[in-house]
């Protein structure tokens, strides 16, 4: 089914790491990257991911690398986690000046986490100031934040706009009560909406809602009632992810006791098609297997320079980086985080050098997801037999082949990853 792409990597944004991070080499303490990493620096879309550590509360799906106040005792604040935030932009801007050419100011830049919005309008303005003053901003640069609805006012956004934010993604999940409550989530079943005209009235043009289905209770009519309140707050970008029950989560505890029925794939495929058609007939076009957009200025840019093989410094505890073939990713606990960086090294935990074949089946595995769709010159022989089998199997397009594209058809968008799993072979 349609949802997160299979690396290992966030929702929202693929920076930060869910689960445990891969296995790799050491990376080197002072962080320096090999020669050929930035032999290409500035060549593609270079984006800051910033990820924010901090929760209210632990929601009972959730795996990422977040921790509450409790968890992370007096010394785990937000200045401590600023000060490394900092030290780690600064040597991040003297890794790639390596390279001997001037560093690429960042044309994205997406604050995650965690709840971004629990640092308030100015704490936030603080982290844009920090990626200001290492990386730079290109002038039109694309600057997002996630936020809590609960965690927002009318002066919040207000404050963002003033920063420098351009994009405000919320996580909404669902309309219905019951399905919140399933998810633990704590903002009602209103304040998703209400903070999303709050921020248009801000004067944020482009806002995004997220949205999860396949939650256990959640009928049809839970899930077209969210995609009903998520266009009457009239926001340009809607993302939708089914819900994955992860591993040592307590919503996993749950089902594995019986507690909690998870829907079949028959039903998730049912949700998926609505969300597709809703938001079609609403001017919502899919760009990606999981988001949906008015058009090209409404699209998520800093994903899709994941999803199209970009450079990005993802800073923060636990947050995933790659540059030129290079990907690394940092310790996780707050605490180690800045105590590492505090020293004068690199916070980063390991990495691995991405060959040539590597490169070529992550670029299928994302690229694929996209509604532009991938190369057929990408694929290897095999992969290209596979795809013309795919087209006469109904999950690529004919048409489209014929150019040298491998696109999906709506029905491949359901079976994406199977797709993927035919042209890698």
């Amino acid at each position: 089914m349609p949802g997160q792409p299979e690396s290992g990597l966030g929702s929202g944004t693929l920076g930060t790491v869910t689960a445990q991070p891969p296995t790799g080499e050491p990376a080197p303490p002072d962080g320096s990257l090999p020669a050929s990493a930035l032999a290409t620096l500035g060549q593609r879309p270079f984006g800051v991911y910033v990820h924010v550590p901090f929760c209210a509360t632990r929601c009972g799906y959730c795996d990422f690398n977040t921790y509450t106040a409790d968890e992370l005792g007096p010394s785990g604040g937000f200045r401590s986690w600023l000060d490394g935030l900092r030290a780690e932009l600064d040597l991040g801007a003297r890794v790639l000046a390596e390279a001997g050419r001037p560093v690429p100011p960042a044309n994205t830049v997406f604050v995650g986490g965690g709840t971004p919005s629990l640092l308030g309008d100015a704490g936030l303005g603080e982290v844009l100031d920090a990626v200001r003053s290492s990386f730079g901003l290109r002038g039109d640069a694309e600057v997002t934040t996630e936020s809590n609805p609960e965690s927002t006012s009318p002066e919040f956004f207000e404050g963002l706009r003033r920063a420098g934010y351009t994009r405000v993604s919320l996580g909404m999940q669902s309309s219905a009560e019951h399905v919140l409550r399933v998810l633990e989530r704590r903002h009602t079943p209103g304040r998703a909406v209400a903070a999303a005209k709050e921020a248009r009235a801000a004067g944020f043009d482009h806002v995004s809602l997220d949205l999860i289905y396949g939650t256990p209770g959640e009928r049809t009519e839970d899930l077209r009632g969210s995609l009903d309140a998520a266009l009457d707050a009239e926001v340009d970008h809607v993302s939708a992810y089914s819900l994955i029950v992860e591993d040592g989560t307590a919503m996993a505890r749950k089902v594995r006791r019986g507690e909690l029925p998870m829907p079949d794939e028959d039903v998730l495929a049912d949700r998926y098609e609505l969300i597709d058609s809703v938001l079609g007939e609403a001017g919502l076009g899919w760009y990606e297997v999981s988001n949906w957009a008015t058009d090209g200025a409404a699209r998520c840019l800093h994903n899709i320079g994941y999803w199209q093989g970009g450079d990005w410094w993802g800073a923060g505890p636990g947050a995933h980086s790659h540059v030129g073939g290079v990907r690394w990713w940092n310790v996780k606990h707050p605490a180690r985080y800045s105590a590492v960086l505090e020293a004068g090294e690199s916070p980063a935990a390991a990495r691995e050098v991405l060959d040539t074949e590597d490169q070529r089946i992550e670029r299928i595995m994302l690229e694929l997801r996209l509604a532009t769709g991938l190369p057929a010159e990408v694929l290897d022989d095999a992969g290209r037999l596979a795809a013309k089998q795919a087209v006469q199997d109904g999950l690529l397009r004919g048409e489209a082949l014929e150019r040298g594209r491998c696109i999906l058809t709506d029905r491949g968008r359901l079976l994406a990853d199977g797709v993927v799993q035919r042209l890698l072979g």
